[in-house]
């Protein structure tokens, strides 16, 4: 389970960030909690994703090595929009965490 304030993977909104895991209802009155991420590209944008049996993948960002590897990849230009942000976003921030 993802934690508030962790920078994750969306296949929907790319690189966001847990805002918060909240308590919603459905119609027949059960709770289930959901993630409420929230782009970190685009503030406006959010996606509220049940933490359990979710059909969005959710994933930890690539490592460093990773992104390198990806973006000297032939094909990089052809790749996701969601996937060359979170490639630019890891080897920018890559330097902060160190």
């Amino acid at each position: 389970m993802f934690q508030k304030k962790d920078i994750i993977y969306s296949e929907t909104i790319g690189v966001c960030m847990v805002e918060d895991v909240v308590k919603l209802a459905d119609n027949k009155k059960d709770v289930y909690q959901y993630y409420l991420l929230r782009s970190v590209f685009d503030r406006k944008k959010k996606a509220y994703i049940p933490v359990e049996n979710h059909t969005v993948q959710l994933r930890n960002l690539i490592t460093m090595q990773e992104a390198i590897a990806l973006q000297e990849e032939m094909d990089y230009e052809k790749k996701n929009i969601h996937i060359k942000e979170e490639i630019a976003y890891v080897i920018e921030n890559h330097n902060k965490e160190v």
